[in-house]
């Protein structure tokens, strides 16, 4: 468990700056955790790469566990529309977060053999857009109103073109490709520290 004690710390500290970021807008499409939480695929891709995907698993569990009590800690947490964190929120993040970066773990690993960028690159860009599709869809999406009727969602399911240029959309949409654009992005760039990472460590 020492050993892998810097990725459980890694992670952690990602969830809880996303959690905390999250709530501060960037821009009309994004908030500042868009640009920390693709961090934690990073995390995951060294602790695997170095460890292997057992201590990877555990990674993800650990950033799991502090996700759930950040979410526990924000329905606590009165906004000016209500609590922090809602269920959709709660059950949208969680799912996504857990899905997401053990498929990226199963991805990796299944890939390791090949070239050093592409277990990192493919398995981040299949668990990015897992994330996405499912956080979303969860948190926003009106069919799914029945798992928290008392939420009010109807300002994110406004029609209003795509990113403010494309098709007619509910602005979820637009929330969640602007969030995805920045999660393919950050897939490429770091890359860069993977690589110098992992070669420090192994």
């Amino acid at each position: 468990m020492l050993r892998i004690l810097p990725g459980v710390l890694a992670m952690a500290a990602v969830v809880v700056a996303s959690n905390i970021l999250v709530q501060f807008l960037f821009g009309q499409w994004l908030t500042w955790g868009a640009f920390t939480y693709p961090l934690a695929f990073l995390v995951t891709d060294v602790m695997n790469r170095v460890y292997g995907p057992a201590a990877a698993r555990r990674v993800v569990a650990a950033g799991f566990a502090v996700g759930v009590a950040c979410s526990l800690i924000g329905t606590q947490i009165m906004g000016e529309f209500g609590p922090l964190v809602t269920l959709r929120i709660a059950l949208g993040s969680g799912l996504a977060f857990l899905t997401a970066q053990l498929l990226d773990v199963a991805i990796f690993d299944r890939l390791r053999e090949g070239a050093w960028w592409r277990a990192p690159l493919a398995s981040t860009l299949v668990g990015s857009t897992v994330d996405t599709a499912i956080f979303f869809t969860i948190a926003f999406a009106a069919p799914l109103a029945f798992i928290e009727p008392a939420n009010d969602v109807s300002w994110a399911n406004e029609a209003l073109p795509l990113l403010g240029a494309g098709p007619v959309v509910p602005l979820w949409v637009s929330l969640a490709v602007a969030d995805w654009g920045v999660k393919l992005t950050l897939a490429l760039l770091a890359l860069i520290p993977f690589r110098a990472l992992t070669a420090r460590m192994v």
